[in-house]
């Protein structure tokens, strides 16, 4: 629409509006913001706008998608102020957590590859006891007790305990004796937190990946969720290709 307008060629509110289906109060607020250059006015004080910022808008709504609404009014406003050096810089910012974001996907799904499809643990099918140390495994209503996992994972039974007051894991526990058991799900969550870690996630990134895959209901469901944020996070690219194209032609025009 704007980029085959003069220059001097006067628009409408509603002009800007109507190619987006915006409202037109949309555009006096996105003026506002800083998102476009102040608009021109005429004798009778109505505001006037020119295809540049025709091109302003184009380059807002095409930041959207990829930075996320604050972020691209902040990239906007700062290159109708002239600094455009700080709107290169939000623009990194939003590419380095984009790519913080991949590697925390890789990190889970090769979590995820590491676990192994059989038990963390098998007692003794006879004695119901640790094969190694002798000593009890399993406690009196299945589920293993925290020693025996700990020792089967290489972990100390401190590092569990930690890990389950950051949120990490849930046992029940030992009606008899009260001592922590760890069922099946328990044992997977100990496990993938165990990967993360060695990922070098801290606790609190981990924290809200194992939630997930307990909402999920465990593992196999959560491989459509990861499609899901695997198509998502490429999407986000993409769209962080396509706004860097109207921003650059909004640059070029902006001067």
């Amino acid at each position: 629409m704007g980029q085959n307008l003069q220059s001097s060629e006067r628009l409408r509110p509603i002009d800007l509006a109507r190619g987006h289906g915006l409202s037109t109060q949309a555009i006096r607020n996105y003026e506002e913001a800083g998102i476009l250059p102040a608009a021109g006015r005429t004798p009778h004080g109505y505001r006037t706008y020119t295809p540049l910022h025709a091109r302003a808008l184009r380059a807002f709504l095409a930041l959207v998608p990829g930075h996320g609404h604050q972020t691209a009014t902040s990239i906007m406003r700062a290159v109708n102020q002239g600094v455009v050096d700080e709107a290169l810089r939000l623009i990194d910012e939003s590419h380095a957590q984009l790519l913080e974001d991949r590697r925390t996907l890789q990190a889970v799904e090769s979590a995820l590859r590491d676990l192994e499809p059989t038990a963390a643990y098998e007692p003794d099918a006879v004695s119901g006891r640790d094969a190694v140390s002798g000593t009890g495994a399993m406690s009196g209503t299945g589920g293993m007790f925290i020693g025996p996992l700990a020792g089967k994972l290489g972990l100390r039974s401190a590092t569990l305990r930690k890990w389950e007051s950051a949120g990490l894991v849930r046992p029940r526990r030992d009606p008899r004796t009260g001592y922590r058991v760890y069922d099946e799900a328990d044992v997977r969550d100990v496990r993938l937190a165990h990967q993360l870690r060695r990922g070098g996630y801290l606790l609190e990134q981990i924290a809200p990946l194992i939630a997930q895959v307990r909402a999920a209901g465990g593992l196999e469901p959560l491989e459509a969720a990861l499609r899901d944020w695997r198509g998502r996070l490429s999407a986000r690219g993409r769209a962080m290709v396509a706004g860097a194209a109207e921003l650059e032609a909004y640059l070029r025009e902006h001067g």
